[in-house]
């Protein structure tokens, strides 16, 4: 009998099914050894010897994969084709090894990238060897993180400054601190647009001022609404002006490269609102019931069995027109070796449809749309570019038609799709000299913004950039820095440092540089490589890396409790007191962050003699406290009307009326703004946007983007809330999944 051995029952039972009599499968769940969690257990002075254990719970699991081995003649490791499922292979066989159950038994490696028929029987036939630098790789990247977890962590407990660190999340998390003191130093910039509503032969279009007096006008130009008005009322409208050059070129667009891990998980966040934690676990069950390959890579190459599938998919479908005569290429940009070899990509072609539900099936869907879109031709877009010249000022439009689908007809990247409007802004027929009628001019005041807070799509993609982590840890680096508290997501999912983010961030930021220093992380990443590709080994890796952080740790040790918390307040004091306001409101003296077993708070300086303190709150920005917040914070800008923040976001009142002001914040909005958004003469109806028919009802389904609460979509007398003006496939989808409310009339 031959014996397989796998990571999940799942994938077991997928597998079993293909290999039939002859042949029994069974599942580790996963690893099934590792560090024992205590000191001591790497060896620093005897070449990083460590001390493994199996983890608990495993026993039985072994147990049972012993009693199949008594039965069997040989027996096949089959663990993920990546880093750690070597490493799981490499374990189990060392398990084995030491029991003397293998005596007499062919023992072979076979690693599959996707779980079909072919693939493992493909596999089965061509096993290997363990791949030894693999396994060093893993080695080391497991020994660092048992080392900095069990050499600093302690640090942070023995003063109450954290949970633990770690070589990949605390970079994490200084990311997102240091995005956050971005925020707070941002100072918002006033400046001013000019529009021209133009008119020819009944066409309505609109164009911006470029240039006036001879002088280009740049974003940050106008800076205030005086020299606004005065350009308004020079040009004075209405009045004519002339079409003075014309720009009419084709452009292209090219289709997206198939997902790799981690643009999956940036599209998955985008389109399907999942965590990277939800995503790469419904695209495990995928991987393990056979849809997809293997969904840890940063490759994103394809085979050429697939390529030819999908090419045959495209031309059968599509027709001709949407296939390019060579199939698409896409390079794979990292130099990283040890992921599986191949984009995450469906296993067949032949049909869409499948029997999958829930977020398996929207996961599933991405993928295929993903993966058919990027062997299909490029995208065409007409574009023209108009100036007008209008007395001593030039506006400017451009109109963008798309004009032959491509890609598009598949697949749309979230950036197309916040962005559809301008793959279809039309302009009517224009030449040269053509008199265009100027109605009216608008003028709009817009304000500088700050950098957003980073999402888990928008992180995981930075993280990419710099080098940091591995398509098998972005996940876990989320949810790690969740679940620790560092951070704390509000209710558009960006996140946000909590206190105890930020405490430890200045804390390691002081005395330990880098294990926070984006270069250093990203190298140790460069070095784990290396190992993999037998480039380094695994001894000079480690004490490269080790040699120098023990220094550090041992310095770290003694230094005063003070002086640490003397260097968190100058670290944290603008995001404490932000206007400032740092004086005890009880005797005066300086208020700062004190640390306690029960968390940080607001102390006076001037203890034991004044006992001021305040509670810094840890979850400040949850979904269940933001609303609580918003809701008390005010800005009274004079003649009774007062700027706030409520549960739908900023407005201003005059006590009689409530006016949205979702464009302004605390420090753009000012009182000649509030009386104008005030001012009936302000309110203009704006005319719904009709998205299209609702094949299910037959009813119009429309876009209102001025509704009380915001934007939102509404057909058959549903209504649903939106961000911004969605597709008619989105639109339809919101609209039928909605939970509508029955009334039933009751009888008198």
């Amino acid at each position: 009998m031959n014996l397989l051995i796998v990571e999940s029952p799942s994938k077991a039972k997928t597998i079993e099914k293909y290999l039939g009599s002859g042949w029994h499968v069974i599942a580790s769940v996963g690893h099934v050894r590792d560090l024992i969690p205590e000191n001591g257990s790497v060896d620093t002075k005897n070449d990083f010897k460590p001390k493994w254990q199996i983890m608990p719970g495993k026993e039985k699991q072994l147990k049972l994969i012993i009693d199949e081995l008594k039965k069997a003649d040989n027996v096949y490791l089959a663990s993920d084709p990546d880093r750690e499922g070597e490493a799981i292979a490499w374990h189990i066989n060392d398990i084995l090894n030491a029991k003397n159950v293998l005596k007499g038994k062919n023992v072979y490696r076979v690693a599959f990238h996707e779980i079909t028929k072919n693939a493992v029987t493909e596999a089965i036939k061509h096993p290997r060897e363990i791949d030894n630098n693999l396994v060093d790789a893993y080695l080391v990247r497991r020994i660092l993180d048992y080392l900095i977890g069990f050499s600093v962590s302690p640090l942070l407990w023995k003063r109450n400054l954290g949970k633990s660190a770690g070589r990949v999340q605390s970079v994490a998390v200084k990311l997102v601190v240091d995005r956050e003191k971005e925020i707070e130093s941002f100072k918002a910039k006033e400046y001013w647009s000019v529009i021209a509503n133009c008119t020819v032969d009944k066409n309505k279009f609109d164009a911006n001022l470029i240039k006036y007096n001879g002088k280009k006008i740049e974003k940050m130009t106008l800076e205030n609404k005086t020299i606004v008005n005065e350009i308004v009322s020079n040009i004075n409208t209405p009045t004519f002006g002339c079409i003075s050059n014309i720009d009419r070129k084709k452009t292209q667009r090219h289709a997206y490269a198939p997902f790799t891990t981690s643009t999956l998980q940036q599209e998955a966040a985008s389109k399907l609102s999942f965590s990277s934690k939800r995503t790469m676990a419904t695209a495990q069950k995928l991987y393990e019931q056979g849809f997809i390959t293997y969904m840890r890579t940063d490759a994103t190459n394809l085979s050429n069995e697939a390529v030819s599938e999908i090419r045959e998919y495209i031309s059968k479908e599509y027709g001709n027109k949407f296939l390019p005569k060579q199939p698409n290429v896409y390079i794979t940009k990292s130099k990283n070796a040890q992921e599986a070899h191949e984009a995450i990509r469906p296993t067949h072609f032949s049909d869409s449809k499948t029997d999958l539900s829930g977020d398996e099936l929207k996961l599933y869907n991405l993928i295929w749309k993903r993966t058919i879109a990027c062997q299909m031709t490029n995208a065409e877009f007409d574009s023209v570019s108009v100036d007008i010249d209008v007395k001593n000022a030039v506006f400017h439009c451009v109109g963008t038609t798309r004009i032959f689908d491509g890609f598009m007809k598949v697949y749309t990247e979230d950036n197309d799709d916040n962005n559809k409007e301008n793959d279809n802004v039309k302009l009517p027929p224009l030449n040269i000299n053509d008199k265009i009628e100027i109605k009216s001019l608008k003028s709009e005041q817009h304000f500088t913004q700050p950098p957003a807070r980073f999402s888990e799509a928008s992180l995981v993609k930075k993280l990419e950039e710099l080098g940091i982590g591995r398509p098998s840890t972005y996940a876990t680096i989320m949810s790690t820095i969740v679940d620790r508290k560092y951070v704390e997501q509000d209710k558009q999912h960006r996140f946000h440092p909590t206190i105890a983010g930020w405490i430890l961030v200045s804390y390691l930021s002081n005395y330990f540089k880098d294990l926070v220093d984006v270069n250093f992380t990203a190298k140790t990443e460069d070095t784990l490589d290396d190992v993999s590709n037998g480039v380094r080994d695994k001894l000079s890796s480690l004490k490269s890396f080790w040699e120098p952080t023990n220094k550090t740790i041992e310095s770290a040790k003694n230094i005063k409790t003070t002086d640490i918390i003397d260097k968190i307040n100058e670290f944290m004091n603008n995001h404490l007191f932000k206007d400032n306001n740092d004086k005890c409101p009880k005797c005066g003296a300086k208020l700062g962050i004190k640390l306690s077993k029960y968390g940080a708070f607001i102390g006076c300086s001037n203890y034991p003699k004044c006992d001021y303190t305040m509670k810094l709150s840890d979850n400040l920005y949850t979904a269940e406290n933001q609303e609580k917040i918003q809701e008390i914070k005010e800005k009274d800008l004079g003649e009774n009307i007062i700027f706030k923040i409520g549960k739908f976001g900023p407005y201003v009142t005059d006590g009689s009326k409530n006016v949205s002001a979702k464009k302004y914040t605390f420090e753009t909005i000012t009182l000649d703004i509030a009386r104008e958004l005030l001012s009936d003469n302000n309110k203009k109806k704006v005319e719904p946007i009709n998205l299209g028919k609702n094949p299910d009802t037959g009813k119009i389904i429309y876009y209102y983007s001025d509704g009380k609460y915001g934007p939102y979509i509404s057909s058959n007398r549903v209504n649903i809330s939106v961000k911004e003006q969605p597709d008619l496939e989105t639109a339809i989808d919101l609209i039928n999944n909605k939970k509508t409310k029955r009334f039933v009339k009751r009888g008198k």
